[in-house]
């Protein structure tokens, strides 16, 4: 029963970040098909902070009225609304509307911004549920939670992406001239629809619902919440206190979060805000400009293998759990190395160095892998140690990865939108040196 438990969480996990992380991987194919172009994945990174209004409410429902938010009934209406969304993503993603005389794909990010309502909500309610029960099945949680980029990237490899032919136009003879039409863009179809695909993510969101449903229901469930709430004797001299695990009596100290100092929670939420700020924020941003001067099968496949490194750092973590702040240090270092490649070539766009070389694009998408997988380690290390400190730092958590995210993207928006410090490429028309 324990088993089946693990396999509820990691749905629950799923559940979390499935309905975005499947928007990154699907990116490749709304790019070409919408007004926005090449800026919707800066669109999409604003819609997504914007959606932090759920978790400042949460944060602040938890600070003046502890104890009095319905915490399941919260996240079975997240959920809920997350299928929904899905749901009319599948047969709505492709309607325009007329916004100041331009097409705008209204419909799109506004069932966007209900999505991301859900995902960084989740942030402040699933983690802290997660208290209620065993330590044991926080692993499980994160793999759930990379599996919500793993799964939608494994669907986005088999639906393909569509490559883009330069087709010759047509020609005409007039006074003797011959006049030709310049080069059209033709991209090939995938192998499913993308409404097929929004179609999947709604039914892992469904899925995700059912299982938090038996996790509030189910006996095994409930027998493992129950075991996480023991109790410890402290012998005094005149009689003995109980309290719960995790739980300090007044002026006594009987766990490690105790022991905590001021330093020590700056560096981790420092870094916790800082690796969020650049996977969540700024980099998805621009990372059209900085793969589609190689073509579009290597934006595809890094945005789809990108999706797959987060779940395979969480399995890492399973097996080789590690706290130490030093290596948290290195491998955020490493991973700020590698975003400032990575926004160097976006710089450099349409024309980055080793453009007509298989080597650029081999590079460009090993960069973005390495990226996202050795930063979702050091989140995975920074909950760990959270986990440890007890349910108000699992909230804090939640709130300082939103916070990161949304520092991130408000920095990175005026770069791409207003100042156009990043630009287009044409497929078909390129000026850069061969």
């Amino acid at each position: 029963m324990g088993l089946s438990v693990h396999l509820l969480v990691c749905l629950l996990g799923t559940g979390s970040w499935v309905a975005i992380n499947g928007m990154w991987v699907e990116l490749p194919l709304l790019v070409p098909s919408v007004p926005e172009g090449w800026l919707l994945p800066s669109y999409l990174t604003v819609v997504i902070q914007l959606a932090n209004v759920g978790p400042l409410l949460v944060t602040l429902a938890h600070r003046f009225l502890p104890g009095r938010l319905p915490e399941v009934g919260l996240i079975n209406a997240l959920l809920g609304l997350g299928c929904l969304a899905c749901l009319l993503l599948a047969f709505l993603w492709g309607e325009r509307s007329l916004v100041g005389g331009s097409p705008r794909s209204v419909a799109l990010l506004a069932l966007l911004f209900g999505l991301a309502l859900v995902d960084c909500t989740s942030s402040v309610t699933f983690l802290p549920y997660m208290r209620r029960l065993r330590p044991a099945f926080l692993p499980s949680y994160f793999v759930g939670e990379g599996l919500s980029g793993l799964l939608p990237g494994l669907v986005a490899l088999g639906q393909g992406v569509g490559v883009a032919q330069c087709l010759n136009g047509s020609s005409s003879q007039e006074a003797g001239n011959v006049t030709a039409w310049p080069l059209q863009v033709e991209y090939q179809a995938p192998r499913f629809s993308v409404r097929t695909f929004f179609l999947f993510l709604s039914g892992m969101m469904g899925a995700s619902l059912a299982a938090f449903l038996l996790l509030s229901h189910l006996p095994a469930a409930r027998q493992e919440r129950a075991q996480e709430k023991h109790q410890v004797r402290l012998q005094g001299g005149d009689g003995h206190l109980t309290v719960e695990e995790g739980a300090a009596p007044q002026g006594a100290c009987c766990d490690a979060s105790c022991r905590r100092s001021w330093a020590w929670r700056l560096y981790v939420f420092g870094v916790l805000a800082w690796v969020n700020a650049l996977t969540n924020g700024t980099m998805p941003a621009i990372q059209s400009y900085s793969c589609l001067p190689y073509g579009d099968f290597a934006y595809h496949l890094s945005a789809t293998l990108a999706a797959l490194a987060n779940p395979l750092a969480c399995f890492l973590g399973i097996f080789l759990p590690n706290r130490s702040l030093v290596l948290m240090g290195s491998l955020t270092a490493v991973g700020s190395l590698l975003a400032f490649y990575i926004m160097a070539m976006a710089v450099l766009s349409p024309c980055p160095p080793l453009l007509h070389l298989p080597s650029g694009a081999i590079l460009i998408v090993v960069c973005w892998v390495l990226f996202v997988g050795t930063l979702s380690y050091v989140k995975l290390m920074v909950g760990l140690l959270l986990r440890e400190e007890g349910r108000r730092a699992l909230v804090w958590c939640g709130a300082v990865v939103q916070a990161g995210s949304m520092g991130g993207a408000l920095a990175i928006f005026p770069a791409v939108n207003l100042y156009r410090l990043f630009r287009e490429g044409e497929p078909c028309h390129s000026t850069c040196p061969s």
